[in-house]
Order: structure tokens, then sequence, then C-alpha cells
């Protein structure tokens, strides 16, 4: 209960009203001075909750349909009110800045290349997550729950919502049917051990070895999925043509189709694919300074093998993403696999929830550069581990053989979840943004992190 109150206090308490301006990166093919590196989007105001008061406060987009999740319980309207405050900042083609620095103050806690937004490059549409949330609350028949201001919130959405769902569809698509990818990701780079992702959220999660536009993203092919599914339901509930988004959840909810693209059959696992190798490596360069005449060295990336197209071996967050969406039919020995793989010590499990990437991986936790610690490399973070106790919670009351696996599992990863996370609590006096997979499940990095660590708060009320 104390744990509890904190959660949620702090996550409202982090409310904020921000005015002022992003930042666009201009595109190469549209730059008139090589000095003119970005234009200024309009002055925009945004009601949003923010991650962490101390570190990270401003809007970020990926993150805040995580907040929404537990503000929509606390206040429907509020939440509806940020909701469409995120959705005004979209431009004429669907687009919508991943971090919101208006103004100064922001931008000063921000290292200058984070600074510029990029208009090619997306960021989890996770404002679906609390919409989906909210939508439930009229299926069947609770649907005379359905009330006038319910629909003048739909209505005004609707046509920024399209345009966002659109925005996806034509510019992050794969080169085959039903496949995505995630844009900005540096293929030239000499410096980073797996180039970042940092349109997915998940930053340093390793994908492919070489970036390019042959990628199969899957966690933003899920995303998709689910994407579909709350249009075709808000579509249905205004009156509208619900083809089109029945058409891509039957698609995007194809287990053959995504077994294709991602399914490794040998191991039971789904992947990400790309053009990739596993012998990469961060090594020493040693050059004398041309100026100086002093000896310097310097850590770079070191390909010693040719890469391929294949799936990438990487297993952690993102194999989860199809039992994450519930993709996985409640009968499939897949299900099973996934089951037995989330319960395995040897690859995501810990005492203190799940870990980013198995132990098993190359890339767990190695740094991605000499500087840069890794971030998604087995760290437990709450939000993921939410999502999958949603997920079992769900395989556990869905008719099918594995109901009871599903069932202890979820306890089990809840409880110890809960049980850390309040005991770091009395231990420090914070929630934090992540949790050591290793070393007594403590608290790393940003704190009090009462974005989505509050999520915490739900999981004790078993509220998915």
């Amino acid at each position: 209960m104390t744990v509890g109150r904190a959660a949620l206090s702090n996550l409202i308490g982090g409310i904020g009203y921000f005015y002022g301006q992003s930042r666009i990166a201009v595109p190469s093919n549209l730059r008139v001075d090589i000095s003119e590196q970005y234009w200024l989007y309009w002055s925009s105001a945004l009601y949003t909750a923010v991650p962490c008061r101390s570190k990270f406060s401003w809007g970020f987009l990926w993150d805040e349909g995580f907040h929404q999740l537990i503000i929509r319980r606390w206040d429907k309207k509020m939440s509806m009110e940020i909701i469409g405050h995120w959705l005004d900042l979209m431009n004429i083609d669907g687009w919508i800045p991943r971090e919101q620095l208006l103004g100064e103050e922001a931008r000063n806690k921000v290292p200058q290349e984070f600074v510029l937004q990029h208009t090619n490059n997306a960021n989890p549409p996770t404002l679906f997550l609390p919409i989906q949330d909210y939508l439930s609350t009229f299926s069947g028949d609770a649907v005379s729950n359905f009330k006038s201001e319910d629909r003048a919130f739909l209505e005004a959405s609707f046509p920024r919502l399209q345009a966002w769902y659109n925005w996806f569809n034509s510019t992050q698509v794969g080169k085959l049917p039903g496949s995505y990818f995630w844009h900005g990701r540096d293929a030239n780079t000499d410096r980073e051990l797996n180039p970042m992702t940092l349109s997915s959220g998940l930053d340093d999660y390793p994908r492919a070895s070489h970036p390019s536009n042959d990628e199969r993203h899957l966690d933003l092919r899920c995303w998709i999925a689910l994407a579909s599914k709350s249009m075709a339901v808000i579509s249905a509930l205004l009156g509208k043509d619900t083809s089109k988004y029945d058409s891509m959840v039957k698609e995007l909810t194809d287990v053959d189709l995504l077994n294709k693209l991602h399914y490794d059959a040998g191991s039971g696992r789904y992947y990400d694919f790309g053009n990739h190798t596993e012998k990469v490596k961060l090594a020493w360069r040693v050059w004398q300074d041309p100026m100086s005449g002093h000896i310097r060295r310097e850590l770079v990336r070191s390909v010693d093998g040719r890469p391929r197209p294949r799936l990438v071996p990487h297993f952690g967050y993102i194999s989860l993403f199809p039992l994450i969406m519930k993709i996985i039919p409640a009968n499939s020995t897949v299900l099973r696999k996934h089951l037995d793989m989330i319960a395995d010590e040897k690859l995501l499990w810990t005492g203190y929830g799940l870990r980013s990437l198995a132990m098993t991986s190359s890339m767990y936790m190695k740094y991605n550069k000499e500087h840069d610690a890794p971030y998604w490399r087995g760290s437990v973070w709450i939000n993921i581990n939410y999502l999958v106790l949603a997920a079992l919670h769900h395989y556990s009351q869905e008719p099918g053989p594995y109901q009871n696996v599903a069932l202890q599992i979820y306890q089990q990863l809840r409880e110890g979840l809960i049980r850390n996370m309040v005991e770091s609590y009395y231990d420090s006096g914070y929630l934090w943004e992540q949790y050591d997979n290793a070393a007594n499940g403590r608290g790393k990095g940003a704190h009090p992190f009462t974005g989505w660590s509050s999520l915490i708060l739900l999981a004790m009320a078993e509220a998915y």
C-alpha cells in the first residue's frame, strides 16, 4: 500500500504543462545551406507526465502510453486531455516527435546528438495501450457504458489516430508483405558494437549487426498489430467502415505469416531478421595525434566475419512480443516453448523480474561504446515485465492446455517483481528506472523513476 501510493502520487505529481518549439532535423535532400541543421516546429503546448523529474523531466512519446495506463484509471478525463495534447503534436504527414524538448531548460539537459527530431524515425505507438484498455470497458455487454463524452473523445481523436496509423504503414514497412523496420540506425558507425535503434525505445537492444532496408523488426510488427485492433474497434464504435483494419488485423495476427518472417523452428524462438554476423567486437585502435604527437587509443568496432541475411539470434524482450500482444494461440506448442523459456534462469528468469536479454546472448551486458554501459542488455525493466504479466494473466484464463503453467509462472513472476521493488523502495527510498538482473535486484539508473516503473501499482492490483 505504501509503495503503491508513492508510485501513483509521484506519477501524478510529475504531470506538467510545457510550451515551446521542437527542433526538427533538416532532411539532407531539402537542406539549402550546409549550416542549416534544423527547422523549428510550430509553437506547441503539451500537457503530459514525465518519466523522472530529476533526470528526464520532459515528454517522451513511448513512455507516455505506459503512464496513461495508470492515469486513465485515476482520472479518465485527465488522461483523455493528455492523449489529446500528444495527438495535437502530429504534423500533416501523421508523424509525432518522439522527445518533446520544448525550450532551453529541457534542451540543456540533453546531449546535442539527441536534440534534433527526425521525421523519418518512429517511436512505438504506445498510446494505443491505454486506448485499448479504455476500449475494453465497452466490449460485449458493456457497450452501454459508451457515453457521449466517450464518443466525443473518439470522434476528435480518430482523424489523428488514423493519420498516425497511415504514417506507420507508409514509412516503416519492410520489403516483404507484413514486415516492418525501425528507421534511424547508423549503417556507417565505427564506434558502436551494435548500431543503436533509438526509435524502437529499446535503444541498445541488439539488432542486425549491419543495418539495412532488408531488416524485419518483430516488435514494430507487433505494435502495428495492436494499433490495427484498436482502430478496428474505434471504427466499429463510431459506425465507420472497419474493413481496412479488419484486414490488417487478420494479416498481422496470421501465425503462419509471422512464423515465416520471424520464427526459428530449431530454437522455438522469435527473432528480428537482417544482415548479421556474430563476429563483431570492440577493439583498441592506437594512433598518433598529428597535432600534438601524442599516442592515443580508442575503442572502435571490429568486424571479423561477413554478414549475411539471417534471423538475429538474440533472445530477449523483443522475442516475447508475439506473446505480449497475445498473437500466439493458446493451444499452440509455441506457447508452451515460450513459457518454458520465460521460466529458464539461464535465459530471462530472475527472482526480481525478467531480464531484458538472455545470458546466452553474445551481447549480454556488453558495452556498446567505450563509455556506454549496457542499458537494454540484461537489466530488468518494469514496463516490459508488466506487459508480460498481462499476457501471462490472459493465457492463464484462456482455455487451452497450458493454462496452469501460465498461471504458475504469472504468480511467481508477479510475486518476485513486487517483492523486489518494495524491498528496494524501503532500502533506498526510490522507485528506479531499471533493476539489476544479478546483484540482488538493486535499483539502477535514474531515480526517482516514477514513470513506467509506477506500473508496479497495476501489477499489485492485477489490473491488466
